[in-house]
């Protein structure tokens, strides 16, 4: 058994110039909203979700981007409404969001 049920990776790579990139879409930030909202709901720890930055996940042209495991889901994301949907259907229902799946 995986010792998180989910495990959440958000793209926060920051590329230099004009390159686009996830960071260039608040993805820091809402990295950040999303750690701070399974705290809140007591869904963090083992056997629970883990939220973790990540480099450069390749797929800059779709993100910004998150990629859940076990199941490899990827998703896009505009705002911190489309993270409140991801948490409540995904993480806590085990229902994957296909409007903003990639």
């Amino acid at each position: 058994m995986s010792y998180y049920q989910y495990h959440v990776f958000f793209c926060v790579n920051q590329r230099e110039g004009a390159a686009v990139c996830c960071n260039n879409m608040n993805a820091q930030e809402i990295r950040d909203y999303a750690k701070s909202r399974i705290k809140a709901l007591k869904l963090s720890g083992k056997n629970k979700v883990r939220i973790n930055n990540a480099g450069c996940l390749d797929r800059c042209d779709e993100g910004p981007v998150i990629v859940i495991y076990p199941e490899e889901v990827w998703y896009t994301y505009i705002d911190k409404d489309d993270i409140d949907e991801i948490i409540n259907e995904h993480l806590m229902n085990g229902r994957i969001v296909e409007r903003l799946r990639i």
